[in-house]
């Protein structure tokens, strides 16, 4: 290892990525793989997760697929049994990466069933396996380096209007993963938060929301988004440089910047978009 330098933590790792069936955590797996590190990929679609592992085999890789509901603790235990009984070791790379998507609706319109969906896999998911594998990768012995990456949004600090649910939720991962960046700070355990903006995946497709925000999104998605597999190389980089936020876009990190600059201008310039955009809507229908 060359001083001055973290170490690389998604190489030769022993990780487990929630979500691995498609989207951010698929290309998390697959570049993982990729690094040489195997990979337990988890998911609540069993066919999805078993399609990511035979695309790793098929690669040379090495990597085994385990059920996972992460809004259930018990899921999220079994997983790390199963995780620990593959490797022969406990993980050293963790990825809180598995979410779905809610929008459409004000606050007071959005049912608390969605409320309750959303953030019981958004927020509760990573809580699970901070709470979970935290101890695990504490425990470990440190032969490779350990670390935990969280996947939050742009929406965290974003706050666009008709899309509550998700921002409480990835504000809550956003909160989450510095308060544990802060707790595991000087123990050798790496933390890092992924925010991105658009990224093409089917996020849209596996979520609850309303035809018209799921157009919008889709476009977005269709003009401004790159590729998962873009998001997670960058992200694992951040992650090996010990860096704690990545943003892989230029909008985020400029939204982020003007949001810690200017807060209330930032939150009511995106409240006079929302309205003007809503306006020209409902004229061209």
């Amino acid at each position: 290892m060359i001083l001055g330098r973290s170490p690389k933590r998604s190489h030769g790792a022993s990780a487990v990525v929630t979500g691995a069936g498609s989207g951010i955590g698929a290309a998390f797996a697959r570049e993982l793989a990729r690094r040489g590190s195997a990979v337990v990929c988890s998911d609540i679609d069993d066919t999805a997760a078993q399609r990511t592992v035979d695309a790793i085999a098929a690669a040379g890789g090495r990597a085994t697929a385990v059920h996972c509901d992460v809004s259930q603790l018990d899921d999220v235990t079994a997983l790390s049994d199963a995780a620990q009984s593959w490797f022969g070791r406990p993980p050293t790379l963790v990825i809180n990466n598995a979410g779905v998507g809610t929008g459409g609706r004000l606050i007071g319109d959005m049912s608390l069933d969605d409320w309750n969906w959303t953030l019981s896999i958004n927020l509760w998911g990573p809580i699970h396996g901070c709470h979970v594998f935290t101890p695990v990768l504490r425990e470990a012995a440190s032969d490779h380096p350990r670390g935990i990456i969280n996947v939050a949004s742009a929406a965290s600090f974003g706050a666009a209007p008709e899309m509550a649910a998700y921002n409480v939720s990835k504000a809550g991962v956003l909160s989450l993963s510095e308060t544990l960046a802060a707790e595991l700070s000087g123990t050798g355990i790496g933390v890092t938060v992924l925010c991105p903006t658009f990224v093409k995946t089917n996020i849209v497709e596996s979520g609850r929301s309303t035809a018209r925000s799921s157009d919008t999104a889709n476009a977005l998605m269709r003009w401004t988004g790159i590729s998962a597999a873009r998001v997670a190389r960058d992200c694992l980089n951040t992650h090996d440089r010990g860096g704690l936020y990545c943003m892989p876009q230029l909008d985020a990190k400029i939204g982020w910047n003007v949001k810690r600059l200017a807060p209330e201008t930032f939150t009511r310039t995106i409240g006079l978009a929302f309205r003007a955009g809503a306006a020209l809507t409902d004229n061209a229908d």
